[in-house]
């Protein structure tokens, strides 16, 4: 009994400690989108407040473009030399991301440099974050108990879900305690100092992490050439399981990085309103990923992925439509949260289920190029791609348009993975059972 209870508290600490450090990569990375308003006129300053928001999203969007180069470089580098030097390495990269954007000047003292620098540190931050999300996730994946990968796995995304509510609160209170003026000229930048000054603390955490038994077990750990070789081979499996992530990472920065910009400019509530909201997403969130992971346990991840992709394919648009014919706070706050729950439902089952599909040697490569994949051409430029679609179609609903996208796509590659047993040679005995 007591080894037993010894057992489980090593479990949850290993959680904790591998999740904290995702939570400071993700908090650090939402700051972006949560304030997007104020850096737009601190680096991108125009007349026209559409074209400034665009650019600063377009920003935001340029991060992701990175995120395949880091899965591929950093997801290699952690398939040979195992998972947590690995998660110390990309921490350390996303950390110098964000020290860029907290102290750079703006455009009105150093001119063009202002925004280049900004870039370079979304660059940063994208090239670590593609291969964070894998590397965690695998990590989970390996040191979970028999029959419980899902609800393991998924406390990967649900510490993004603490990150979230972490900076709405800071948000929030800076609203209460700063005026406009004063968040815009400066107190944007609080949130970030705060991820700077926690950041040693992460690192110190995450060095006390033990290599997984599965990976010390392999006798042979693939080279780079090998690895290219074996992603090279499976690529049907990497297309399949980047659709798969297309409804994941669309419905997540749609509730909530685009959410107080969807709150504040479109829908013209306060921002306190908006960053309520986000926090309560971000409270959903967290309660439905590790339910629905674990449910995916006990049912098989295929029919939760199925009910889920065609919820969100039948309401998102009317959902949507409907709050923007009856605008509030209690109604914004009914329509984030219905997302929510389609999105971590969603997500409880496909994170753990694109682990399982993946070749064990190349695991957190495919894992992470299939994610970043995703992110890059879809989920990051969410919130940009939501602006243009209002402005464009004059439909203050339209975002609801490409969350349908999304779960079409979702859909789709449940189908392609789940259709038959065997797969570009690849054999999953978790999907194909399920």
């Amino acid at each position: 009994m007591a080894n037993t209870k010894k057992a489980e508290q090593s479990k949850l600490s290993t959680v904790l400690r591998v999740t904290s450090g995702n939570f400071l990569e993700m908090f650090d990375f939402f700051l972006y989108g949560f304030y997007a308003t104020y850096i737009s006129k601190t680096f991108f300053p125009s007349n026209d407040e559409y074209a400034s928001l665009i650019l600063t999203f377009a920003t935001f969007g340029a991060g992701f473009l990175m995120r395949p180069l880091g899965a591929v470089i950093l997801g290699s580098y952690i398939d040979q030399i195992g998972r947590r030097k690995g998660l110390i390495v990309t921490l350390g990269i996303m950390a110098l991301g964000t020290v860029l954007i907290a102290f750079v000047p703006g455009y009105a003292t150093i001119g063009i440099a202002a925004p280049i620098l900004v870039l370079v540190g979304r660059l940063l931050q994208g090239f670590s974050a593609g291969v964070e999300l894998g590397g965690v996730s695998v990590y989970l994946s390996e040191m979970a108990t028999p029959g419980n990968k899902g609800f393991y796995v998924s406390w990967q995304s649900a510490s993004q879900q603490v990150a979230i509510m972490a900076s709405a609160i800071i948000g929030y209170l800076l609203s209460q305690w700063l005026s406009a003026e004063q968040i815009g000229a400066w107190g944007w930048r609080v949130p970030f100092f705060i991820g700077c000054m926690i950041v040693p603390v992460i690192f110190v955490i995450r060095r006390s992490l033990q290599e997984t038994d599965e990976f010390l077990a392999r006798k042979h750990h693939p080279t780079f050439k090998e690895i290219l070789r074996s992603i090279g081979s499976n690529w049907r499996v990497v297309v399949a399981g980047m659709m798969m992530v297309v409804m994941t990472t669309v419905s997540f920065y749609l509730i909530t990085v685009y959410t107080p910009t969807f709150g504040k400019s479109v829908l013209k509530l306060s921002t306190a309103d908006s960053l309520l909201t986000t926090f309560c997403v971000g409270m959903s969130n967290f309660f439905w990923l590790p339910v629905m992971g674990a449910l995916s346990d006990k049912v098989g991840r295929k029919k939760i992925l199925v009910v889920f992709t065609v919820l969100p394919i039948l309401t998102a648009y009317p959902i949507m439509s409907w709050l923007v014919a009856n605008i509030s706070f209690e109604n914004l706050l009914v329509t984030e949260l219905w997302l929510s729950f389609m999105y971590a439902s969603y997500n409880g089952a496909a994170v753990v289920a694109l682990t399982e599909v993946m070749p064990a040697h190349v695991r957190t490569v495919g894992f992470s190029l299939a994610y970043s994949l995703a992110t890059a051409i879809f989920g990051g430029f969410t919130p940009m791609l939501s602006t243009w679609l209002i402005e464009a179609t004059g439909d203050k609903a339209a975002p609801g348009y490409w969350m349908t996208f999304a779960a079409a796509c979702g859909l789709v590659s449940v189908f392609m993975l789940y259709g038959r047993s065997r797969f570009s040679g690849t054999y999953a005995a978790a999907y194909t059972a399920k």
